[in-house]
């Protein structure tokens, strides 16, 4: 059975996706990297779902899901660098705002739905999310009062969420939102 996982873009990634009009279009790329300033997918399997949330406001949105299809360069990819000064992914300059210059930056190909800054997290269900850690142990989201997240340290990172919590945010992506047809 596939995991589900959240991930956290920030206003600087959301700000970006917004500037470059890729509102509505589904990204193929998403990230991974091995220092913290990007988050790592390392728990991610082909078929695990990635929730991409963004608070806004202190309201908790969940901007795309995507489904890992693999995470290695592809032709699709473009040439990899040689220096420094080489665009790490060039053939996904389009989404290079999800992570392309992160330290260590690695593809991690998806089926993605559209891009959506409209699909808030109700505020009951922020309550209840929780997630797992590989030993079984269950954490919920910190800092929520009346419904709104005060703080976002506690979504800061990769997590896998656990299968009742999935479940639910899968509803409220909704079962029409489903990714479009794997691309191979």
């Amino acid at each position: 059975m596939p995991d589900a996982f959240t991930v956290l873009w920030t206003h600087d990634t959301c700000r970006a996706l917004r500037r470059a009009g890729r509102v509505g279009e589904r990204p193929p790329v998403a990230y991974s990297g091995v220092h913290t300033s990007l988050p790592s997918w390392s728990g991610a399997r082909v078929g695990d779902e990635v929730y991409a949330l963004h608070v806004n406001r202190r309201e908790v949105f969940v901007v795309s899901r995507m489904r890992v299809l693999d995470r290695e360069r592809r032709d699709c990819c473009g040439t990899a660098p040689v220096t420094w000064n080489d665009p790490a992914f060039p053939g996904h300059d389009d989404w290079s705002m999800l992570g392309a210059a992160g330290c260590g930056a690695a593809p991690v190909h998806v089926d993605a739905t559209p891009v959506d800054f409209e699909t808030p997290v109700p505020g009951d269900l922020l309550e209840r999310l929780t997630w797992r850690n590989l030993r079984g142990r269950t954490r919920g989201l910190k800092y929520v009062v009346d419904g709104r997240l005060e703080r976002s340290i506690s979504l800061q990172g990769f997590y896998r969420l656990t299968p009742e919590s999935a479940g639910e945010l899968a509803r409220v992506v909704g079962a029409t939102d489903r990714p479009a047809v794997e691309q191979r």
